[in-house]
C-alpha cells in the first residue's frame, strides 16, 4: 500500500476531512484562534458542526502562498512549525449537502458496476474467470494467496507511483476513476478468496481455545483501523466529487508514525495469523506486510517529490516505528493530544468497526456463495 495514495484491501475509507493545510507563511498576519467566552458560545452550534472545538486554543498564521497544489491561502500553526496538514479534521458546516448526494449516486453506480461486471456470475461478472486463471497457476492455496496479493500490488502500487504523470494526462478526477476502477475488484477478489480459503492451509498451531485470545484478537483488529491512513477519511475525494489530492499529514497519527496504514497493516495480520495458525494466513500476511513495507519507501519517495523540504520537515519529527519520534524527543505530544482524536471520523470507525465485527457472519456467507 503506497501511504499516501489510497486503501489497502482490508481497509475501508470513511468520512471526510476539510482541506485545512498548515504551511510555512511567505507573508504572515496573525490573528487569535477564536476560543470560548460568554459571547462566542452563544453563536457556536453546540452539535457536530463544532467539532473544532476539540482544538486547543493557538494562534494561527495566515498566508497566501502558491499551493503545490492547487493555489490559495493556507493556514498554519506558528507555535509549532506545522507544515502540514491537520489530520481527521471535520467540520460539518463546511460540508455541501449537493456533494454527499453526489458521494451516494457515485457510491451505488460503482457498487453496481462492480456486481454486474466483476462480482455476479449469472451476470456475466469476470471475477470468478480471474480467480479461476489465477488458481490454475498452483493447487496450493498459499501460492494463490500470495499471487493475488503480489497483483494487486503491482497494480495498485503502480498506478500509484505514476499519479503526477497520470493526473498531467487525463486530470485528478479520471485518474481517480482508473486507480479505483482497477484496484477494487482485484481487492474485492483477494479479500473472498481469503475469506474462503483461510482454513485451507496446513494448522501450524491451534490457540483459538486460549482464554481471553478472541477477546485480543478482537482488540488488535480494532486498534488496527484507528491506524488508518488520514487520507482515507477524504470520502469525497476518494469518489473523485472533490478534486484528489496528495496530502501531507501531520496530526493525529501521524504523530504517533508516519506510516500508520503500515502499522495497522501489521497489528491486524498479526492478530489473524495468531488466532487462524495455519499457512494461508501466514502466506496472506507476509504478501500484506510486504506491500505495505514497500509502500513506505514508495510512500515517503512520493510526498518526498510532491513536498520537497515540507516533507523533510515532517519526516524530521515523526517516524515510521510507532512511538519512536516521541521517545527521542523529536515529537513533542501536546498536553491535550487525545482532542486531536475526538472527531467525527475516529467516532465513526469506532462504529464501523463494531459493525464490521458484528457483520463477519454476512460477509462470510456471501463469500461463500460466490465460490471463489
Amino acid at each position: 500500500m503506497a501511504v499516501a495514495s489510497a486503501t489497502p484491501p482490508f481497509s475501508p475509507p470513511f468520512l471526510s476531512s476539510p482541506r485545512h493545510r498548515h504551511r510555512r507563511p511567505d507573508a504572515i498576519s496573525f490573528r487569535p484562534f477564536s476560543i470560548s467566552t460568554p459571547n462566542c458560545l452563544q453563536q457556536l452550534p453546540l452539535s457536530l458542526n463544532s467539532f473544532h472545538i476539540f482544538r486547543r486554543p493557538r494562534l494561527v498564521a495566515e498566508a497566501s502562498i502558491g499551493d503545490r497544489e492547487s493555489g490559495g491561502s493556507t493556514s498554519v500553526s506558528d507555535d509549532e512549525g506545522f507544515v502540514g496538514e491537520d489530520a481527521a479534521a471535520f467540520d460539518l458546516s463546511e460540508q455541501k449537502l449537493t456533494s454527499w448526494v453526489y458521494f451516494t449516486v457515485i457510491l451505488g453506480v460503482v457498487l453496481f458496476v462492480l456486481n454486474v461486471v466483476w462480482i455476479d456470475n449469472s451476470a456475466g461478472g469476470v471475477g470468478k474467470a480471474f480467480l479461476d486463471a489465477v488458481s490454475g497457476i498452483s493447487d496450493s492455496h498459499e501460492v494463490v494467496m500470495l499471487l493475488l496479493i503480489f497483483i494487486f500490488a503491482i497494480v495498485h502500487s503502480g498506478l500509484a507511483s505514476l499519479r503526477d504523470q497520470g493526473e498531467k494526462l487525463v486530470g485528478e478526477r479520471a485518474f481517480r476513476v482508473l486507480f479505483a476502477g482497477v484496484s477494487l475488484p482485484l481487492a474485492v477478489s483477494t479479500v473472498v478468496y481469503f475469506i474462503n480459503h483461510r482454513y485451507d492451509g496446513v494448522q501450524l498451531w491451534q490457540l483459538q481455545s486460549v482464554p481471553l485470545l478472541h477477546q485480543l484478537v478482537w482488540l488488535s483488529s480494532f486498534v488496527s483501523f484507528i491506524f488508518l491512513y488520514p487520507s482515507t477519511f477524504n470520502l469525497l475525494e476518494v469518489a473523485a466529487v472533490d478534486k484528489p489530492k496528495m496530502h501531507l499529514w501531520e496530526t493525529g497519527i501521524i504523530r504517533i508514525t508516519r506510516h500508520p496504514q503500515m502499522v495497522g497493516q501489521v497489528i491486524w495480520c498479526l492478530a489473524h495469523t495468531i488466532w487462524i495458525g495455519n499457512s494461508v494466513a501466514v502466506a496472506a500476511s507476509i504478501g500484506l506486510i510486504g506491500h505495505h513495507l514497500f509502500g513506505v519507501w514508495n510512500g515517503d519517495r512520493r510526498l518526498a517529490k510532491r513536498y520537497g523540504a515540507d516533507f523533510e520537515a515532517v519526516k524530521s519529527r515523526t517516524s515510521i516505528i510507532p512511538f519512536a519520534a516521541i521517545v527521542d524527543g523529536r515529537q513533542k505530544l501536546p498536553d491535550d493530544y487525545y482532542k486531536e482524536f475526538l472527531r467525527l471520523p475516529y467516532l465513526s470507525i469506532t462504529a464501523l468497526t463494531i459493525g464490521a465485527y458484528l457483520a463477519h457472519p454476512l460477509m462470510q456467507a456471501a463469500s461463500f456463495r460466490l465460490h471463489w
